[in-house]
């Protein structure tokens, strides 16, 4: 290590054991092995030193952001080296004419989004954790969120990458432009790959015009199906929702216990809606509600999806979580949400689902006794089920939130034989010595 400490600038890299433990999880259960240092980059070349010295010297390396991830992929093996980079916080460009941003994979989600609307502008994705998670984190696990149902993912978004391959060459994929076809679009290939092909050291990201008004509804319903048939209607309805988020009964309990939101006894499910313009026929196709609002003001739009972004971490102070990221067609949605209530009651387990409604997007999360090492078997066999029935549906494992370490041994179920080695054959392309966060994803 020490021609790793000399090679950087000083306080770059740390090895106090004690210190190296605080980035060596993210906001997982899964235990994380021991780093043997921790690099805090604040450049490009601070990335390319690192990684030309983990290739020379064959040291595994696991990029890490903010550290918000929920599939274990940021947590540290045994004998890695933690390549930090929250520190790499510059927006670089900004262009209203062309409406594009270039930032660093530390910008904050939400700082990005400030930056733009200063101009009549908005960064679209959304995750949950968007006051918190970073550029670089939503690129490696192709982040979604509350705005995905109108603008897509993170991918979506995403133009252009400025990678550090393993062995410390730099390579530019992608454009500035809206459109561009040339060569085989490694950019998409980058985005979601959950730092095992490269680093990313700057994303060119698509800005987006910021709505001058939006509606928000907010419907109570006395069964959780009737809440995702709502979701069907309005999306066959052609309401075009910028935003279209489910809440069930236990996690409003979780939230009303912690804030007091006067949540009714009746009330099982909570559908959050948003649109540009009249919000009139989105409130009708929730006819089966029993009851509905309509947001009068921006502030309380505000209140009301301020009630979804509470959902984790009210669910946080209920156990430990297993939080979970199905996605299925959205006409199976139903079926879905179904499903997720028959397993937690069968298995006995405690299950609290949100979704992004819209995307077909489910978030079921597993509270479990905290303190544990990792969630008891009737939690994985209830998870078992619920991921088997996604892929029955036609869904897939995750929507947003990744592979990492904890949906590995469900990843050939989806993927089959000849896809799975395609993946390992990319991978030998871009990491030979397999020094990118080694077992993770793939």
């Amino acid at each position: 290590m020490q021609d790793l400490i000399a090679a950087l600038p000083d306080g770059r890299v740390l090895t106090d054991p004690d210190v190296t433990e605080s980035y060596a999880r993210d906001r997982t259960f899964v235990p994380p092995g021991r780093p043997l240092g921790v690099v805090l980059a604040e450049s490009r070349d601070d990335v390319v030193t690192t990684m030309r010295w983990a290739t020379e010297h064959r040291v595994p390396v696991v990029p890490r952001g903010a550290g918000t991830g929920l599939a274990g992929g940021a947590t540290a093996t045994d004998g890695c080296l933690i390549l930090s980079l929250a520190r790499m916080t510059r927006i670089r460009e900004l262009s209203p004419q062309d409406e594009i941003a270039v930032a660093e994979p530390g910008v904050i989600t939400a700082d990005l989004d400030r930056a733009a609307r200063e101009h009549g502008l908005m960064y679209a994705p959304d995750p949950s954790s968007y006051e918190i998670s970073t550029i670089g984190g939503n690129l490696a696990t192709n982040a979604g969120g509350l705005r995905c149902v109108k603008y897509g993912v993170t991918r979506d978004s995403t133009l252009g990458l400025e990678v550090v391959l393993a062995d410390g060459r730099i390579i530019e994929t992608g454009r500035r432009t809206m459109k561009g076809v040339t060569g085989y679009d490694l950019t998409g290939l980058f985005v979601g790959s959950e730092g095992t092909l490269g680093v990313i050291t700057a994303a060119t990201l698509r800005l987006r015009r910021a709505p001058a008004e939006l509606a928000t509804v907010a419907a109570e319903f006395t069964s959780l199906r009737d809440a995702a048939a709502a979701v069907a209607a309005i999306i066959a309805a052609g309401c075009n929702p910028s935003l279209l988020e489910l809440m069930d009964r236990t996690t409003l309990e979780a939230i009303d216990e912690w804030k007091n939101i006067g949540l009714e006894p009746a009330t099982r499910a909570m559908l959050i809606a948003q649109c540009e313009g009249s919000p009139d026929r989105m409130a009708e196709l929730c006819g089966a509600a029993s009851f509905v609002a309509v947001s009068s003001s921006p502030e309380e739009a505000a209140e009301l999806i301020g009630l979804r972004r509470l959902a984790y971490q009210a669910k946080e102070r209920l156990g430990q979580c297993l939080v979970e990221d199905v996605c299925v067609p959205r006409s199976a949605l139903p079926d879905m949400i179904s499903t997720i209530e028959d397993v937690a009651a069968r298995h006995g387990v405690r299950i609290a689902t949100v979704a992004h409604a819209g995307d077909g997007n489910a978030h079921p999360v597993f509270i479990f006794e905290r303190g544990l090492a990792e969630p008891p078997p009737e939690i994985w066999d209830a998870a078992d089920e619920v991921f088997r029935a996604a892929l029955a549906l036609g869904g897939t494992l995750t929507g947003e939130h990744g592979v990492g370490v904890i949906k590995r041994r469900w990843l050939g179920l989806e993927t089959g034989p000849v896809v799975t080695e395609i993946h390992q054959g990319i991978k030998q392309v871009f990491d030979p010595l397999n020094i990118l966060n080694p077992g993770k994803a793939i």
